[in-house]
């Protein structure tokens, strides 16, 4: 069983962290100072499956809009939904008003984004290292 929750417990916000680590920084060398900015100011979440870590993001208001990030899930639990239940449950506790939501979404996902109404804007470019299209909720 997949659950998505927001946390702000500081114990579940490390296994968040811990995640994006092992993603971000681990697999895809992304540079650790890029992986952790605006902890404060936005909203986590943690995915797990049957009780066990599995995923994490997170959403923040920024001077743009809302931006949704730090989709991850650890490898042994990819393509069994978990990415779907955090994108649904982050968009699920945006304000009612939320006027532009938007996000940069690695080439990888970005099917996965489209299925919520996502819609690529803009070249293809490179943040940490990664290909990413900035994607709009349409």
């Amino acid at each position: 069983m997949i659950e998505v929750k927001k946390v702000t417990d500081p114990a579940e916000l490390e296994t968040v962290f811990a995640i994006r680590r092992e993603v971000f920084v681990g697999e895809q060398d992304c540079p650790p100072e890029l992986e952790w900015e605006h902890e404060d100011e936005s909203n986590h979440f943690l995915a797990t499956v049957d009780g066990e870590p599995a995923g994490a993001s997170r959403w923040r208001k920024t001077d743009k809009g809302y931006k949704l990030e730090r989709f991850a899930v650890l490898g042994k639990f990819r393509n069994k939904g978990v990415g779907q239940e955090l994108v649904r449950t982050v968009l699920a506790d945006l304000p009612a008003d939320a006027g532009h939501v938007y996000l940069h979404a690695q080439i990888a996902a970005v099917t996965l984004y489209e299925r919520f109404g996502f819609e690529k804007t803009g070249p293809q470019f490179e943040e940490a290292g990664i290909q990413h299209f900035k994607m709009v909720l349409g």
